[in-house]
C-alpha cells in the first residue's frame, strides 16, 4: 500500500468516525431535547391525554366551536411528537378527577364547567364575569386586585395556566379567553414557547396573562404577555364585605310617669264644689 492509498484510507475511515460523532450527538441532543418536552408537558410515550372542550351552543347537536378545533390542530403536532395519545371530551362529559393523565381544558367557566371547577380548585385568586348581558365588564378578568376589560377584536385577555398537584402527577394545561379566539391564541403561544416556558418554570405551575392585540386583522397571531400571574391566581381573594344591616327603628319615646300625690297634699286640694240647681217655691 502506497502513501496515497493510505491517506484516501485514513481520510475515510477521519470521515466516518466525524460522521458518526456529529450523528450521535445530534441523537443525542434530540433525544435530550425530546425527554424535556414529555416531563413539560406530562407526556411519556404511548401516554394519553385529554382535550376538555365546550359544545357549540350554536347548534342542538354535539359540535365543537371552530376555534376549539384549530386550537387542537395547534397541540396535536407536540402531542404526536411526545409519543403520546389525544382523546377529546365535551365539557359535559369529563366527569373524573386529574393528575392520571395530562389534560387540556379550553374555554371560559360561562361555558365550560370543568373549566369553572378547575379554576374554583386551583386559581381561587380569579374571578371572570360570567354575566351574559352586554356591558363594559362582560368576560372581565380580576386577578387579584387588577381587573382586565376586553375590547371585543382589539385587546382581549386569556390566562395560560399549568398546573400540578404534584410531582407525580400529570398536568393540567388551562386556555381561559375572553372569547374563543383567545383561546386558539393561547394554544399557539404555548406551541411556538414550550421549551422558554420548560427551561425557566420546569415541571412546576405558572400562571401567565396573555393579551390578544387587534384580533379583528391579526388573529391569533399577535400575542403579548401581560404578566406572570401565578401568586396572584393562587392566592384566594378577600371575602366581599357584606351590605351593612338596615338601620333599626328609633324607639318610641317612653311615657312620663304619672304623678302620685302624697296624703299631705291630698289633704290641701279643695273641695270640690257641687252645684245646686235654682228651685223656686209655690
Amino acid at each position: 500500500m502506497n502513501d496515497d492509498v493510505r491517506n484516501i484510507v485514513l481520510g475515510l475511515i477521519a470521515a466516518a468516525i466525524s460522521a458518526s460523532c456529529g450523528w450521535l450527538a445530534r441523537t443525542y441532543l434530540w433525544r435530550r431535547k425530546l425527554r424535556r418536552k414529555q416531563a413539560f408537558f406530562g407526556l411519556p410515550a404511548n401516554s394519553e391525554s385529554l382535550f376538555v372542550v365546550n359544545r357549540d351552543s350554536a347548534t342542538a347537536d354535539v359540535a365543537v366551536h371552530r376555534f376549539d378545533v384549530f386550537a387542537l390542530l395547534e397541540l396535536s403536532a407536540l402531542i404526536k411528537d411526545c409519543g403520546a395519545h389525544l382523546r377529546m371530551v365535551t365539557q359535559d362529559t369529563a366527569q373524573q378527577g386529574f393528575g392520571e393523565r395530562t389534560e387540556f381544558c379550553v374555554g371560559g367557566p360561562a361555558s365550560n364547567r370543568r373549566m369553572l371547577a378547575h379554576m374554583a380548585t386551583m386559581l381561587p385568586g380569579v374571578r371572570v364575569n360570567t354575566d351574559a348581558e352586554p356591558g363594559p365588564d362582560r368576560a372581565a378578568f380580576q386577578v387579584g386586585g387588577e381587573h382586565y376589560r376586553m375590547e371585543p377584536g382589539v385587546t382581549e385577555y386569556v390566562l395560560l395556566a399549568r398546573l400540578s398537584a404534584g410531582r407525580q402527577t400529570r398536568p393540567v394545561f388551562l386556555f381561559c379567553g375572553q372569547r374563543a379566539i383567545t383561546n386558539q391564541a393561547a394554544t399557539r403561544y404555548l406551541a411556538r414557547n414550550h421549551e422558554r416556558l420548560g427551561r425557566k418554570h420546569g415541571a412546576g405551575s405558572f400562571v401567565l396573562l396573555l393579551k390578544v392585540v387587534n384580533s379583528q386583522a391579526y388573529g391569533p397571531d399577535l400575542v403579548e404577555v401581560v404578566a406572570d400571574v401565578t401568586r396572584a391566581a393562587q392566592t384566594p381573594l378577600p371575602a366581599e364585605p357584606t351590605p351593612p344591616a338596615a338601620a333599626a327603628a328609633p324607639a318610641a319615646p317612653a311615657a312620663a310617669p304619672e304623678a302620685t300625690e302624697t296624703p299631705a297634699e291630698q289633704g290641701r286640694r279643695p273641695a270640690p264644689r257641687s252645684r245646686r240647681g235654682s228651685n223656686t217655691g209655690s
